[in-house]
């Protein structure tokens, strides 16, 4: 009866180790959208919490038709998202166009958001029927500017709704081409100019008249080097612990456990994957039990 008792020690313990030595179980993880109504949500960025880089956390939300990205001014409609060139174009519905005016309002984004994902060079902000005692028109002159050959007075002969402040002044009130940086510094109402619009590509624009401009605010990003690739490669989608922003690699319920596609695999300079660690002391514990036991038999 002795050994009987013993023997089953020895199971018991043999099967604590094997049940220690067993990889966890595959997690399986909700799939991250990769689609907001026709335009593709890809790295960096997502609009589920966890998915993308974190650094573009909460950027764009999804309402199932229309993808939107997110400031401290409000919600502008995102146009396009280029993942070869790395550029995003977005609409202020608020700012005024050829075919409406609109009351101003400053377009304002965090510190963080005009680091990694700013304004193009090539889109500029047209500021309208301004004051005499504008700063861009006296000792920020320098910040305006004409691009491609034009000037913003032609947008007072073009456009209709801008049309009608130079029918309510008899001429054309002053405005000013200029950068995001003008804008990002001083609002609207240190620029005391009553209206603006966006236009990018402005490059391209040779000749072209305001009536067949491009309309928006064309934004650029960077893609933090991650090894996103791999992690893409094996069939799962690069995102982040929602509490840590630690970076991972997470896999859908149809995907195999992998090197690259394991749950709770954490990303760290490209390398992936997971590590099973036996506690030191239960093993330690176990062994010297069966020693001992070995030893009295």
């Amino acid at each position: 009866m002795h050994f009987q008792g013993t023997t089953w020690l020895i199971l018991e313990l043999l099967i604590i180790l094997t049940l220690h030595l067993i990889p966890l179980p595959v997690i399986t993880l909700s799939t991250c959208r990769n689609f907001c109504g026709s335009i593709a949500v890809n790295y960096p960025f997502g609009v589920d919490d966890g998915c993308g880089a974190p650094q573009f956390r909460k950027t764009l939300t999804c309402n199932n038709t229309d993808l939107f990205f997110q400031t401290p001014s409000g919600s502008y409609k995102v146009q396009s998202i280029d993942y070869d060139k790395k550029t995003m174009v977005v609409y202020d519905p608020a700012m005024s166009t050829c075919a409406i005016l609109q009351p101003h309002h400053d377009f304002i984004m965090t510190d963080i958001q005009s680091a990694i994902i700013p304004p193009s060079p090539d889109t500029v902000f047209a500021l309208m029927n301004c004051s005499i005692d504008s700063p861009v028109l006296n000792h920020y002159r320098s910040l305006c500017f004409n691009f491609s050959g034009h000037s913003c007075d032609e947008l007072y002969g073009a456009c209709n709704s801008f049309r009608l402040f130079h029918l309510l002044s008899n001429s054309s009130p002053p405005c000013c081409f200029t950068g995001y940086d003008t804008v990002r510094v001083m609002s609207m109402n240190i620029l005391d100019c009553t209206h603006y619009t966006t236009v990018y590509r402005t490059d391209d624009l040779k000749g072209i008249g305001p009536m067949d401009w491009p309309y928006g605010i064309k934004m650029t990003y960077s893609v933090p080097d991650t090894g996103c690739d791999r992690c893409a490669g094996s069939g799962g989608a690069c995102g982040f612990d929602t509490e840590t922003e630690g970076r991972l690699c997470l896999c859908s319920t149809a995907m195999n456990s992998t090197r690259e596609c394991a749950a709770g695999s954490i990303m760290n300079g490209g390398e992936k994957g997971s590590r099973m660690v036996m506690p030191l002391s239960l093993f330690t514990l176990a062994l010297a039990i069966l020693l001992n036991v070995s030893t009295f038999l």
